[in-house]
């Protein structure tokens, strides 16, 4: 068959958005008169974050883009309950605004629930937008999947440096001596810890003398590989962190350094350790007195060396604690924000580590409300996505009645899911937003899908601030969308505001214009402080004006924000 001479290829480097390791892709496309379509995805060589690593992941992007059963218009459930039907967006928004508004006007705004999952942290449509749909709905019901693996890193992160999203990380490439805790690298390529290739990092560290230690009840991809392998008894990291923090103290090992002038507590930190010696939890973690000692001098004295632990770390009693001590120990041995250490990235979109002067940052509060049922404290304006059942199950005031889920499967991915399943039947109204009818999302009355990844463009902003190496990376949509086709897909951040609209009483086309220009006016006065009206004058110039909406005007922001952003491409460390 001859080839369609009009036919062109193109090739466009773009970001994987599918995980935490956010690796440069290259993608090759065919854009002829029937339409446009992948050639080929391979890692981009020329990437300054991960030189050409890419996982079978960022492969599957054309699998996805091309999936079948990938929704691609809004499903409504049919009256007979027995399957969805398709409808236009009009449609569905018009679904929402009969349903969504009189069930909080009845039952009150903790009537509605929300759930946000884990594709949020690699979608900057819905890690800016989520929060305006929270304040529009005015809930205390907020659940996220944050709440099943990281939120005892995050909770330790925020009390001890001042933000939930002041993470350091280990600096791989410089250490000598690398203990791993309860993580497996080797597959994730991080956690909190945006590292691609951590399989030729490891081997690059190990060529010039370095050594890795695994302590993971598991013999691990990441233990496989390792030097050495100690095999924990689960549950036992407590007893082997405090273990490991007392023969510091016990042997006179700790170093603070150029820190000593901004710790507090460690006189306290040592009382509290002082009556753990190894040899009291060694029975507990499953690994000897000796050679607990024997690691602790060899991480003390070592001058480049980290302590890095995770998911193991945090999905037990002690997670929290555990989070804690880990730092502890990275600060006391002076393995903290020094290279080979641990180490705070700086992200060029975002200021978790500067808020605030020295000393005066804005800290973090937890327990200022409680689940109605379980009574679980909040944790990052979060209650644990495990009380969702008993908060939808339980009658009485605040009960859930209605349920807007996020980007999350929580049916599949927390605990007790045919619990949570058979609560999601008994809602009376359930909306998510998601590609696919699963297990959580074919519970629902209405499904609102994305546009496939590469129909969107993409900025890292969370994932930065968790990266190997400090970096800006933009890429723009690799095929192309008709946003005037009225079944196209709606991008996520006009999904989330049209949404917030509707959760405020605005409903018509007019007022919800208003209404936007006005949430937009507020957002830059949180963002641009005395600058705000300057720049909301710089977007209701030529690019606003093009896209002939106040949509536009939003869309101008973000991007403005990313082209700025993109200039950057290598940032020092």
């Amino acid at each position: 068959m001859a080839l369609d001479a009009t036919a062109t290829e193109h090739t466009h480097t773009r970001i994987c958005p599918l995980c935490e390791a956010c690796c440069g892709l290259e993608i090759r496309t065919r854009t002829a008169p029937e339409g446009s379509s992948v050639i080929s995805i391979r890692g981009n060589d020329a990437d300054p974050f991960s030189h050409g690593y890419l996982c079978p992941k960022g492969v599957a992007l054309k699998d996805l883009h091309e999936d079948p059963d990938r929704l691609r218009q809004p499903m409504r459930r049919r009256a007979d309950r027995a399957g969805f039907e398709p409808v236009s967006w009009d449609e569905a928004f018009a679904e929402v605004a009969r349903r969504l508004p009189p069930l909080r006007e009845q039952y009150g705004a903790d009537a509605v629930a929300l759930t946000i999952g884990n594709p949020a942290s690699h979608k900057i449509g819905l890690f800016s937008y989520f929060p305006h749909l929270a304040r529009a709905l005015g809930t205390r019901n907020l659940f996220s999947a944050s709440t099943l693996d990281q939120m005892p890193k995050q909770l330790a992160c925020g009390l001890m440096y001042g933000h939930w999203l002041s993470v350091p990380v280990p600096d791989l490439p410089r250490t000598d001596l690398f203990i791993c805790l309860g993580a497996n690298p080797m597959v994730s390529n991080g956690s909190l810890w945006t590292s691609p290739d951590y399989r030729g990092k490891a081997k690059a560290m190990r060529a010039r003398g370095g050594r890795i230690v695994v302590i993971d009840p598991r013999r691990t991809e990441t233990a496989q590989a390792a030097d050495e392998h100690l095999a924990i008894r689960p549950g036992g990291d407590v007893y082997l962190l405090l273990g490991l923090l007392h023969t510091v103290f016990d042997e006179g090992l700790e170093r603070l350094g150029r820190l000593e002038a901004h710790v507090e507590g460690l006189d306290a930190l040592r009382a509290a350790v002082a009556d753990f010696p190894p040899e009291r939890g060694a029975a507990h973690c499953g690994i000897s007195a000796e050679t607990q000692r024997r690691l602790a001098r060899e991480f003390a004295t070592t001058p480049k060396a980290v302590l890095y632990g995770r998911f193991g770390t945090c999905t037990q009693r002690f997670g929290s604690l555990n989070s804690w001590l880990i730092d502890a120990l990275n600060i006391v041995t002076g393995h903290f924000d020094t290279a080979g250490g641990l180490m705070f990235p700086k992200a060029a979109a975002f200021a978790a580590n500067t808020l605030g002067r020295p000393g005066q940052g804005k800290g973090v509060a937890t327990g200022r409300r409680h689940s109605r049922v379980g009574k679980a404290p909040e944790v990052m304006g979060e209650f644990p996505i495990s009380c969702l059942a008993e908060e939808i199950e339980t009658p009485g005031d605040g009960q859930v009645h209605a349920l807007i889920t996020v980007a999350c499967n929580p049916v599949l991915s927390s605990p007790n899911g045919a619990r949570l399943a058979r609560a999601l039947d008994g809602l009376d109204f359930m909306l998510s937003l998601d590609p696919y009818i699963n297990e959580t999302s074919r519970h629902a009355d209405l499904i609102l899908p994305p546009p496939s990844p590469l129909e969107d463009w993409h900025y890292d902003m969370v994932f930065a601030q968790l990266s190997w190496r400090n970096h800006a990376r933009w890429s723009g949509p690799v095929l192309p969308v008709d946003a005037d086709a009225p079944d196209a897909p709606r991008a996520e951040w006009q999904t989330l505001l049209r949404l917030a609209a509707a959760g405020y009483g605005v409903l018509n086309l007019r007022a919800r214009h208003g209404w936007t220009v006005g949430a937009l006016r507020a957002e830059l006065k949180r963002q641009a402080g005395d600058q705000a009206e300057a720049v909301f004058g710089m977007l209701e110039g030529a690019p606003a004006r093009r896209a002939g909406s106040t949509w536009g005007c939003v869309q101008a922001l973000t991007a403005t924000v990313s082209a700025r952003s993109r200039t950057a491409s290598r940032w020092p460390r």
